[in-house]
């Protein structure tokens, strides 16, 4: 089996629509496909509705995550597999970080409307065509006004990567690790050891996460070098976590195809024996 637990669409920050993702990953020879947008459950019901026959379909999110570390903080993405998204409490997290993203978009653009740049929320809200609005949406306006070429470009510090970015209200992570276990849900760290994405939180949190819920790693990943999946599956393994791999699919957001990095079987198998809040959908 080839299985890839970590793909975006439209519903967030992917360029394909959620039918379009299922319709690539049989494409790409999956046998199961995780759709793990940002702090949404949004194109789960679209993803179903195309699946194709021979599939599997994993309904998941990625939330968005802090770590408070006294007046510091580090962010973090926490992967939550077939949790129940009728549940209240985890339900009104993700509502709120949304509501954050908005903020967040409509700040970014009035700075860049301050330095001269023709922006405007309206813009951006279309480039989201309704999913959760992230910084390649943002991004995308850069593009169109030909100020960068590409998503990767406008990611520079001299862009979103830091002139313009502002900080989202994100969920404690420990409190997102217990509200996704209280939905009935699987949580695993995304790529946990990234340090080419920034600054990276120590293994001594993760005991602390594994203490409290945590239940796997995702090790492959294309943001990890092969030093840093070889501590990730060294760590996991000393905890007891999972291990999990995938390509973190953003359509033409990103270079990365579906596919690209997979997950071992029985790992699979076990994420879906621990869950108690959705069913793969098959």
């Amino acid at each position: 089996m080839r299985i890839d637990l970590h793909a975006h669409s439209t519903a967030s920050d992917g360029t394909l629509r959620p039918a379009q993702v299922v319709e690539a990953a049989v494409e790409a020879g999956l046998d199961v496909v995780a759709l793990t947008d940002h702090d949404t459950t949004s194109g789960w019901a679209e993803a179903q509705a195309a699946l194709p026959a021979g599939l599997t379909l994993i309904r998941g999110a990625e939330l968005s995550c802090r770590w408070y570390n006294g007046s510091d903080s580090i962010g973090l993405h926490l992967l939550a597999y077939l949790f129940d998204p009728s549940d209240a409490a985890l339900a009104a997290e993700l509502e709120r970080v949304r509501e954050s993203r908005e903020r967040r978009a409509e700040r970014m653009v009035e700075l860049l409307r301050a330095d001269g740049i023709d922006a405007s929320i309206e813009e951006v809200r279309g480039y989201a065509a309704g999913g959760t609005i992230g910084r390649p949406h943002l991004a995308a306006l850069l593009i169109r006004r030909g100020l960068v070429g590409t998503v990767s470009e406008a990611f520079a510090p001299e862009w979103l990567g830091a002139r313009y970015r502002v900080r989202k209200e994100d969920i404690d992570v420990f409190r997102a690790v217990a509200l996704v276990r209280a939905a009935g849900g699987v949580p695993v760290f995304a790529h946990p050891r990234a340090s080419v994405r920034g600054r990276i939180v120590p293994d001594s949190l993760i005991v602390e996460l594994a203490g409290a819920g945590l239940l796997g790693l995702e090790v492959e990943h294309e943001d990890h070098s092969p030093a840093e999946r070889v501590h990730v599956r060294e760590l996991a393994g000393e905890l007891g976590l999972l291990v999990t791999g995938s390509s973190d699919f953003h359509g033409a957001n990103k270079t990365v195809k579906l596919g690209a990095n997979t997950t071992d079987p029985q790992e699979y198998q076990k994420i879906v024996e621990l869950a108690h809040g959705l069913e793969p959908v098959r």
